[in-house]
């Protein structure tokens, strides 16, 4: 479900929003501000248009390469800084799941006066079993005037089995990777302790250029930020670090069989999500895209069917999916990085199906969508209007289309499509030619700015 053009928090879990929508709305109280939103430059329109789709306005700052989690937290205190120089600032995950949003936002408010006083606070989550797949905190004593409140005693990597039950026993908490601080104590500290990282996130936003309704981080400049989690550069090293133990449900959703656990159940405790029938089976998930699948006499299995990959794994082991993600890397496999269903600026296309020398894509146009003005050395198209109203410019003429009518585009050919209508445009495109990648456009103009 995870691929690099459209990772994780893109998706759904069991509902109509993503985890990067449900976390939004988890912040879109009177108790929160403007979000900023720190993200990358592939992703940008995909988290437009999820915002768009809340009515959510908010900051999106795009980094030009990874720095890991450090660098994006200190961009975005650094930019709240610039809005308000006192800003409390609340870090989330994009990808987490918690469902019991008034729960959390109590947990927020009880950590706001540490965080106000120079406390960076992380939330640690009382145990519901001894996970191995999470890093603990060890709490100390409580906060003087904060009793909800602890020092941190130690942070600790993932355990083994039985070092995560004694973990358990013991009264320590699972680290949920979320933060809230002053920007300005946080920035502080980045400055004593990871001066190769505070000077260049400074830099970075401060020598951003604004692309449409993004602010892209100076390249030369973020680049010269340390790559290092939060957790490393920071937080194990300042002397301000807290905790609030919390008792809200939370997970990571970094595996298939913590999605099960968050899922509701049938009496056998079987869960799905799409088009699922369990037979004979239990404590089983199956996902489904676009067809009926059939889980027969079996338990604690994974089944994860797509429309172009199908998983099946033990929930024992659905934590090895990176690994398989890995080895599919390495074997140069497409799946890794993209879905047959691609998402754009303009709206959306999917594969329906390749050959040698053709391939057929269902294209939908969003109102007011343009693609670019673009022309291909090694292909000819053939447009198909099914629904709706297009626009298309070939070479130096322009008409308009509308259902069932179709237009060809000779190779070679400067052409456009547009829809200027008020629904979706949907047409049925067939490429025919020596290569059908991807790559081969050389685009004249482009509304989003894209090279």
């Amino acid at each position: 479900m995870s691929r690099e053009a459209y990772p994780k928090q893109l998706a759904s879990f069991g509902g109509g929003n993503s985890l990067f929508q449900d976390t939004v709305e988890r912040v879109s109280g009177a108790l929160f501000g403007r979000p900023i939103i720190v993200t990358s430059h592939e992703h940008r329109f995909l988290i437009a248009e999820q915002l768009r789709a809340l009515n959510v306005d908010a900051d999106i700052l795009l980094e030009p390469m990874r720095r890991d989690s450090c660098a994006a937290i200190a961009v975005a205190a650094h930019q709240a800084m610039t809005r308000d120089p006192e800003a409390v600032c609340l870090v989330l995950s994009a990808d987490h799941a918690i469902p019991d949003i008034a729960a959390f936002a109590e947990h927020v408010t009880r950590g706001v006066p540490a965080a106000q006083e120079g406390f960076i606070v992380t939330f640690g989550i009382r145990p519901r079993f001894p996970a191995t797949g999470f890093g603990y905190i060890r709490p100390g004593a409580a906060l003087a005037n904060h009793a909800d409140v602890n020092t941190i005693g130690a942070f600790v990597e993932k355990p083994d089995a039985a070092t995560a039950e004694r973990y358990v026993a013991e009264g320590y908490l699972w680290n949920s990777g979320n933060f809230m601080f002053a920007a300005k104590t946080f920035m502080a500290e980045l400055a004593e302790l990871a001066p190769d990282i505070h000077g260049p996130a400074i830099d970075a936003v401060n020598q951003g250029k604004r692309d449409l309704d993004f602010l892209r981080l100076d390249e030369e400049a973020f680049g010269r930020a340390r790559a290092q989690s939060v957790d490393y550069a920071l937080m194990e090293k300042t002397r301000h670090a807290a905790v609030v133990p919390s008792d809200f449900v939370w997970s990571d959703i970094g595996s298939w069989a913590a999605v099960h656990e968050l899922a509701h159940k049938d009496g056998d405790g079987n869960a799905s999500e799409g088009d699922a029938v369990f037979m004979s089976s239990k404590n089983s998930y199956a996902h489904s895209v676009g067809k009926l699948t059939a889980v027969v006499g079996v338990e604690d299995v994974i089944v994860v069917s797509t429309r172009d990959v199908t998983l099946v794994t033990s929930r024992q082991n659905s934590e090895k999916v990176k690994d398989l993600v890995s080895r599919l890397g390495t074997l140069g496999r497409r799946e890794v990085a993209e879905h047959l269903l691609n998402y754009r600026p303009w709206g959306e296309y999917e594969q329906i199906t390749r050959g040698t020398r053709h391939q057929v894509k269902r294209i939908v146009v969003k109102p007011g969508g343009i693609l670019s003005l673009q022309s291909h050395f090694h292909r000819a198209e053939h447009w198909v209007v099914v629904t709706g109203t297009a626009r298309v410019t070939v070479d130096e003429q322009v008409q308009l289309l509308g259902e069932n009518q179709s237009v060809y585009i000779p190779l070679g050919a400067v052409h456009r499509l547009e829809n200027p209508g008020q629904i979706p445009l949907e047409l049925i495109e067939v490429q025919s030619g020596s290569y059908l990648g991807e790559d081969d456009i050389v685009r004249y103009e482009d509304a989003y700015n894209r090279s």
